[in-house]
């Protein structure tokens, strides 16, 4: 559900974003860009992966919206 959700989002926002989903300990392992999770998971994956974003709703669009802009602000993309 939050791949779907993160997948929306980027597409109404335009955010240059590639969503794919796996488990946290494979994607630890693929050295993504960004990981995206529940906020409860994040420190399982703090200092594992580069960039990490925790989400307390995953049905808050808004909150997710907000998220990603802070992230791609931080690594100088337009959004």
């Amino acid at each position: 559900m939050l791949k779907i959700k993160v997948g929306q989002v980027a597409r109404e926002n335009g955010f240059p974003l590639d969503v794919s989903h796996d488990v946290i300990d494979a994607a630890k392992g693929m050295d993504p860009d960004l990981l995206i999770t529940m906020a409860d998971l994040v420190p399982d994956v703090q200092g594992d992966v580069r960039h990490v974003i925790g989400i307390k709703d995953l049905t808050d669009k808004e909150e997710i919206k907000t998220k990603l802009e802070e992230f791609l602000k931080s690594q100088g993309e337009d959004s």
